[in-house]
Formats: C-alpha cells, sequence, structure tokens
C-alpha cells in the first residue's frame, strides 16, 4: 500500500481561467506479474496517468464547480485512472482533489485587491449604519428630554404659585419669608451697605455730622 500527491495539475476552466489541481490517491499492487512484467516503470507510469487524466476530465469545468465540487471531481479522476492502474497490475483506492488554486500571479493580485477592496466597502458601510443609529438615538433621547424639560418648566410656575397661596395665608409667615429673600439678595449683592441706627440714637449720627461740618469750614485769616 502506498500514497502520492501530485501538485499543481495544470487545469483551464470554462471562463478560460488557469487553475492548479492538487491530487491525492492510493494504489496497491494487485498483480504482481502484471506489476513486474507489463510495464518498465509502473508507478511513473501511474502518476503520468493521473496527472493526464486530471487535466482531461477537469478541464473546461465551470470555475465554480471547480472551487466547490471537490468530490464529484475526485471521482472523475478515480473513474478515469483505474482501468489502466488495473492493466499495470495496481488497484487504485482512494483518489481526492486537495487543492484547487489559481496559477496566475497577477490575477491572484487582482483577487485579493478586490477582496481588500469589499472588506473595505463592508466595513465603512457597517460603521457608517452604526454611526446612523447612534445618531438616531441621540436625537431621540435629546427629543425626550426636552420635552421632559418643557414639561417641569410649565410646571414650576403652578408650583411655585400654590407655595406662595398657602404661605400667604399666614401673614408672619409671608412677612418672614420676604424679609429672609431681601436679606439674602442684599448679602449677595455688591453695592456698598450703610448702616443708620434709628432716630432714639443720634449720637453716632451727630458726631459724624460735626466732624463733616468741620472738615468743611475754612481755616482762620489772620493778618
Amino acid at each position: 500500500l502506498d500514497q502520492e500527491y501530485l501538485r499543481s495539475n495544470p487545469v483551464n476552466s470554462e471562463e478560460g481561467t488557469p487553475m492548479g489541481v492538487g491530487v491525492w490517491y492510493e494504489i496497491r499492487i494487485k498483480h504482481p506479474i502484471d506489476f513486474l512484467f507489463k510495464n518498465v516503470d509502473p508507478r511513473g507510469s501511474l502518476r503520468a496517468n493521473v496527472a493526464n487524466s486530471s487535466v482531461r476530465s477537469l478541464s473546461n469545468m465551470p470555475l465554480e464547480k471547480l472551487l466547490e465540487n471537490r468530490h464529484d471531481m475526485s471521482r472523475l479522476v478515480r473513474q478515469e485512472v483505474s482501468p489502466k492502474a488495473e492493466e499495470w497490475g495496481y488497484q487504485l483506492g482512494s483518489v481526492y482533489v486537495r487543492k484547487v488554486h489559481f496559477r496566475d500571479a497577477e490575477m491572484i493580485r487582482q483577487i485579493e485587491q478586490k477582496v481588500v477592496n469589499r472588506l473595505r466597502q463592508v466595513t465603512s458601510a457597517i460603521r457608517q449604519a452604526g454611526n446612523n443609529q447612534v445618531d438616531i438615538i441621540t436625537s431621540t433621547a435629546d427629543r425626550q428630554a426636552a420635552t421632559e424639560f418643557a414639561k417641569a418648566r410649565s410646571v414650576r410656575p403652578r408650583l411655585v404659585g400654590e407655595a406662595l397661596r398657602e404661605i400667604g395665608q399666614d401673614p408672619d409667615v409671608l412677612n418672614a419669608v420676604f424679609e429672609t429673600l431681601e436679606v439674602d439678595r442684599i448679602t449677595k449683592g455688591t453695592a456698598e451697605l450703610t448702616l443708620i441706627p434709628d432716630g432714639n440714637q443720634e449720637t453716632l449720627v451727630g458726631l459724624l455730622a460735626s466732624a463733616r461740618g468741620d472738615q468743611a469750614q475754612p481755616p482762620p485769616m489772620t493778618r
């Protein structure tokens, strides 16, 4: 029992694309006499027969079938090779098309470039779709937030009015609230504040007035 692998047998597809086909096969000697005396080089002859049969049976197949239907191609090669192998004392075992590839380097480069460009287009489309989805979600959230803020702004005056109405029912509480608000506004302001005592305590006011009056009198004249 032996096995062998033939690499890159040249095959042209139906569209004229140069392809390479790798064929793996098993062999065993079934008739020793035929193996020894019917062919000087039975192994080399079988190798050439497998290569020629691969080219003959797989050429002019559609490119799509060459790339996909390896089981059918393996069966075609085995049917083509088996009769001749038996004449030389061999029994052909499993035959399998292991690899189908492009042989033209320029075509390989063009296919790779097309694949890269297609991947870039798909990636860009996915990224754009994601950005559009994010924009939709963001705009929807902004619109909902604006609606809720508008509702809150519309409710605020009513709530403040109700609170003031409740406060206004008690005059003492109302006066305390307004005084507190007035003091808060004064303390937060930047204007200067002058405190003046009550009318019953005019000592400080009189002193200030007298001091200003003394400073306002001109000095006495001397001859």
